[in-house]
């Protein structure tokens, strides 16, 4: 897992896209990518995160990591529901100056197990935040990501926007004890460091979240803790040191039902369940 780094690092190159050929078909125009909505954490980043039945006086949700969670790593098969928590959240503009402080009040999701998730609910809606900040909530996509496509991983913890593309999908990786499906793996210039996990991974082409950041193999070892590796349908392993990896987020949109109430017994929910 990406975890905090001690010491400040150096600033890191975005990466950039080649152009268009003059014969090719207009391309859509990518969409700005920028801080706005995403949130910093004590220890990782995360976002403000809405869904496509979310509704405007809906309490909001913040997304992140199963690691980051403040009570611990979740244990493998373990999935958290309801649990209280009164967390904050450094809200940012586009920018990447912080603007407000948001808390939550409970622990709606969180997990290590095939993903790697944890969902708040915060004390206020999405109306309050745009009213008060101008700041509207991340869009999250209910469809797959695709291989090649355009992605940018936005930090708010280190105010970091790194761009890369979708290189492939992983069938299963493992890291330590926790096992993860269908991770997103990035092209090598999403160089992601310690303090990243929870970003929210941001398709250029459609301004949606897609993914959200959550580890890298660092030393070059097999499947052990900031380690993961590749393990395919046949078994065989592989290893990828300095390559880093998000879980998609498209499953969780069909576990919310209106009010952004979680239900896990919804038709198409396919998120581990307690």
């Amino acid at each position: 897992m990406n975890k905090p780094l001690l010491a400040a690092l150096s600033a890191l190159a975005l990466a950039g896209f080649g152009a268009t050929p003059a014969a090719a078909a207009p391309q859509a125009k990518a969409v700005t990518v920028d801080f706005a909505g995403t949130v910093s954490l004590s220890n990782c980043s995360g976002s403000v995160v809405r869904l496509p039945s979310s509704a405007d006086s809906d309490p909001a949700l913040v997304l992140s990591n199963g690691h980051c969670l403040e009570t611990g790593f979740p244990q493998p098969g373990q999935v958290i529901t309801g649990q209280s928590s009164s967390r904050t959240f450094g809200l940012l503009n586009s920018a990447g100056t912080k603007v407000a402080t948001l808390r939550a009040n409970q622990v709606v999701y969180s997990t290590m197990t095939d993903t790697d998730v944890t969902l708040y609910r915060l004390t206020t809606s999405y109306a309050a935040i745009r009213s008060s900040y101008g700041i509207n909530a991340l869009p999250l996509s209910d469809t797959h990501p695709v291989a090649g496509s355009g992605i940018k991983v936005v930090s708010g913890y280190w105010k970091r926007i790194y761009a890369c593309n979708a290189d492939a999908f992983v069938y299963r990786l493992k890291e330590g004890g926790w096992t993860w499906k269908d991770s997103l793996r990035y092209t090598a210039a999403c160089n992601t460091i310690g303090g990243t996990s929870g970003s929210p991974v941001i398709d250029t082409a459609t301004g949606k979240v897609v993914a959200v950041n959550n580890t890298g193999n660092e030393d070059g070892q097999s499947c052990t803790e900031n380690n993961p590796c590749e393990v395919d349908q046949n078994g065989k392993v592989t290893v990828r040191q300095g390559i880093n990896y998000a879980e998609q987020t498209y499953q969780i949109p069909a576990c919310f039902t209106t009010g952004n109430k979680l239900n896990l017994s919804a038709a198409g929910c396919t998120l581990p369940k307690p």
